[in-house]
């Protein structure tokens, strides 16, 4: 076997590492954009719920009946959201 050979062969193998490093790296950050993405999800249907129970308890003086009722309805949906993006991810 010549030794130029060997040097190709060597460059090959080391393309072939790196490659398979930078894939499993860019795997990496993507499921942890998926899991902040998730958790996005269900901070925001929390929140936009609890705002809206604000809002109409102000509106209607049923304080604080609304607030809790769209905490849950919040929580709900923020559930099922994380729900369907897990079901999304696994197709």
């Amino acid at each position: 076997m010549s030794k130029q050979s060997f040097k190709t062969r060597l460059e090959i193998a080391k393309k072939k590492i790196n490659n398979k490093n930078a894939g499993s790296k860019n795997e990496k950050n993507s499921n942890f954009g998926e899991a902040f993405k998730m958790s996005t999800e269900l901070v925001a249907a929390v929140v936009v719920g609890t705002i809206i129970g604000f809002i109409l308890d102000e509106w209607f003086g049923t304080k604080p009946w609304l607030i809790l009722i769209f905490f849950f309805v919040g929580v709900i949906a923020g559930i099922l959201n994380v729900i369907k993006s897990a079901k999304n991810m696994q197709k």
